[in-house]
């Protein structure tokens, strides 16, 4: 058999975004029954791009056969992800090859040791389940607290947004017990405070706010979800916290968040200390108002302000901003 040059295949698929519909459906159909994984993942993203929705069954078929023999035939799941990432983009609502998904474990040889290579799957299925008209509320509900207690802190943070996106009181009192008993993973902690602040407005930052007491991780996680939340209330909270926190990395992180909310008033109190404050606080206010170095307005006030700081302010201003 010749060698094929699988990443020239890979770029013909691509070539097919512009070919007629009928040329790329048959070409797409075909890539879907090749035994390299990365094709068909090609082949699924592109019929996804091109919203072709009667490759579905095609699509289900090889979703089926990437389970047989796993391993040798969709070694890192990228064929398995991509289909499912098609088959939700392409509104299939049928809840049996989600449900498969996020049962699925795949342990592969990994540096000394086997490691699952399927969290994102079940992340992916996880989040397809939700449109599934053919379950229950309370059977969603329960595949996401299910996936709250994954071994992957990648479908804990899926599980988190699931619950968002179910809205409901439920939905934010699991959320608020998932803050109280915390997570090993920071950026699950985040996303739980991120979507209880979606749910709640309001009502949650009282209840954020409480973690800003917590140990340096929670409470960094604590106060940028205070931040992006973009909740007036978050900063009058956020600076409270500045005016008692000691440790230089949270005041930073404080200020961080602060300048993320976009919120006039926070932007002020961080142009005020780039204006009046000590040297290090004045840096710190000045890096986290470079997070904005690309918006005209809020580059010309910290530029305004640098020049009141004096010499090193403005020096500073020049390097971040650049």
């Amino acid at each position: 058999m010749a060698h094929r040059n699988i990443e020239r295949e890979i770029e013909r698929l691509g070539l097919l975004r512009e070919a007629p519909r009928r040329e790329a459906t048959a070409a797409l159909r075909k890539a879907l029954t090749d035994r390299v994984n990365l094709m068909v993942a090609k082949a699924a993203k592109i019929a996804a791009e091109l919203e072709i929705r009667e490759l579905i069954p095609e699509l289900l078929r090889t979703f089926d056969r990437l389970f047989e023999e796993p391993v040798e035939r969709d070694p890192q799941c990228w064929g398995k992800n991509a289909i499912a990432n098609a088959l939700r983009d392409l509104g299939h609502h049928e809840a049996a090859p989600f449900l498969r998904g996020i049962r699925h474990v795949q342990m592969e040889s990994g540096w000394g040791k086997a490691v699952d290579t399927a969290p994102e799957l079940r992340g992916i299925c996880l989040l397809a389940l939700l449109p599934c008209v053919e379950l229950r509320r309370e059977e969603v509900m329960r595949h996401l607290v299910d996936a709250m207690t994954d071994e992957a802190h990648t479908v804990r943070v899926e599980a988190a947004r699931g619950l968002e996106q179910m809205e409901g009181e439920e939905s934010a009192l699991l959320l608020r017990l998932k803050a109280h008993l915390g997570d090993d993973d920071a950026a699950v902690v985040g996303q739980v405070f991120d979507s209880l602040l979606k749910l709640e407005q309001d009502r949650g930052i009282g209840f954020v706010a409480g973690f800003l007491k917590s140990r340096q991780e929670v409470r960094e996680e604590a106060a940028l979800s205070l931040g992006t939340s973009r909740l007036p209330g978050a900063v009058d909270i956020l600076q409270e916290a500045w005016d008692s926190a000691h440790d230089p990395e949270f005041r930073q992180v404080i200020l961080r968040a602060m300048s993320v909310s976009r919120q006039e008033r926070a932007l002020e109190f961080l142009l005020r200390l780039v204006r009046e404050g000590r040297a290090q606080d004045a840096k710190a206010a000045l890096e986290a108002l470079s997070l904005h170095r690309d918006t005209p307005e809020i580059r010309r006030l910290a530029e305004a302000a640098a020049s009141q700081g004096g010499a090193a302010a403005k020096g500073l201003f020049a390097q971040l901003f650049a």
